[in-house]
């Protein structure tokens, strides 16, 4: 759970790097409450508004550690573009983002402390 909150609290950092369990105890935190509201929505009628509006509160703290999770393997946070491609480009997008990153330090910094 600090893991999340962690993400959150550097919720407009995007320089730095993130570790994969960093990023992705994020992405099973993402998916655990989204499941969650749409159990809780699916029960209340109202299909979309909570999810929208959680979606629209993590966008940020998500773009964030995607991008420092890509300087993480010594690349540029612009390839987090690659994932608007359908198909094509989610499978790349998972592909880096489950690479290990750089041993030692790196242009985008030192490597990010084990969480």
């Amino acid at each position: 759970m600090n893991v999340y909150l962690d993400v959150l609290k550097k919720y407009t950092v995007f320089d730095g790097r993130a570790g994969l369990k960093e990023y992705w105890m994020f992405v099973l935190f993402n998916i655990i409450i989204s499941i969650v509201l749409g159990v809780i929505e699916g029960m209340l009628g109202t299909f979309g508004a909570l999810g929208f509006l959680y979606s629209l509160a993590i966008f940020l703290p998500g773009l964030g550690v995607s991008i420092r999770r890509l300087h993480d393997t010594d690349r540029s946070g612009w390839f987090v573009l690659i994932g608007l491609i359908p198909i094509l480009g989610w499978i790349a997008i998972i592909i880096l983002m489950a690479l290990p990153g750089t041993e030692g330090n790196n242009k985008y910094g030192s490597v990010p402390q084990s969480v």
